[in-house]
């Protein structure tokens, strides 16, 4: 038995890149697929439904099942069709996996309110939109599974992605929130940060050429989206029915698990704090457990393994 036998899974930004070897390990693990991708550019615009097409084509070549999906899951009424044509398709809906996304890199003083919302509207917007699509399907049947990609751009840091890691920290956010309120109906919400080299990987500001050659170079070969797929596809499995709320991290051969924030330093005065006792005090009492402006290189400082 596949891990995913006769489940119905859809896997959004399934054209290319990390959410086109998810398709394609979902539905060799038994999955029946709706691969979605509106085929915009990079900074999403345009539209080319071919290469969802191209996707369905491999998965029915081995023998799998698969639609193609060009709606868009910013649009709510879009991503409610998705799910329609699920039903429609395959008679359920068992999991998705959100892995769309467009880029606005730019500085933050030079960022439109455009760049923001259109990456929030994919990101974000997108996930809610999935999620709340799949979740009267998921109350009825009593289980359901969603995986969200999040970003070390934003559980970490990046320079001119501010619109980017505010919607990938939404998005813990509202998995951690769905994980609570459709607990109760068998349903997990779990987010993955993925490292793998793809087109939105060679856009990431804040290297030269040459560093940027060197890192592309080292990606190709030991970061790919191969490597995240089965993680993906392993949290819709029922395999991973205990798990829910959490953050993953895969990295060539290598899974993560990322803690969560808690309060790790206390301060306590009998008689209360003023803006003078906190900055005679502050300063000195937690400078060491401040968290220092690191970007993902300088936390995840080793090669892939």
């Amino acid at each position: 038995m596949k891990q995913l036998q006769d489940k119905v899974i859809l896997v959004t930004g399934a054209g290319g890149g990390v959410g086109r070897d998810i398709a394609l390990c979902a539905a060799r693990n038994g999955a029946k697929v709706i691969v979605n991708d509106i085929g915009a550019s990079l900074t999403g615009e345009g539209n080319d439904t071919t290469r969802a097409q191209e996707v369905v084509d491999l998965i029915r070549s081995e023998g799998g099942e698969a639609i193609a999906s060009g709606d868009s899951i910013a649009e709510a009424e879009s991503a409610q069709e998705i799910i329609a044509d699920a039903i429609a398709a395959f008679g359920r809906i068992d999991g998705a996996i959100h892995s769309a996304g467009i880029l606005r890199d730019t500085i933050f003083h030079r960022m439109t309110p455009d760049d923001f919302e259109a990456v929030l509207r994919v990101h974000l917007f997108g996930a809610f939109n999935v999620a709340h699509a799949c979740a009267p399907h998921f109350r009825k049947q009593e289980n359901g599974a969603l995986v969200f990609m999040t970003s070390t751009a934003g559980l970490i840091g990046s320079f001119g992605q501010a619109n980017y890691a505010a919607a990938k920290m939404g998005i813990v956010g509202l998995s951690r929130g769905i994980s609570f309120d459709m607990a109760r109906f068998n349903v997990r919400s779990n987010c993955i940060a993925p490292h793998a080299f793809s087109r939105m990987i060679e856009a990431v500001p804040g290297r030269t050429p040459e560093e940027q050659e060197r890192e592309m170079e080292k990606r190709r070969t030991k970061t790919r989206g191969d490597q995240i797929a089965p993680l993906a596809v392993y949290l819709c499995s029922d395999a991973a029915s205990s798990i829910t709320g959490q953050i993953f991290g895969a990295r060539g051969n290598e899974v993560y698990l990322y803690n969560q924030p808690r309060p790790i330093r206390t301060l306590h005065r009998d008689d209360g704090w003023t803006v003078e006792k906190l900055a005679a005090t502050l300063p000195n009492a937690w400078a060491s457990a401040f968290t220092p402006a690191e970007r993902t290189k300088d936390v995840l400082s080793w090669d892939p393994i």
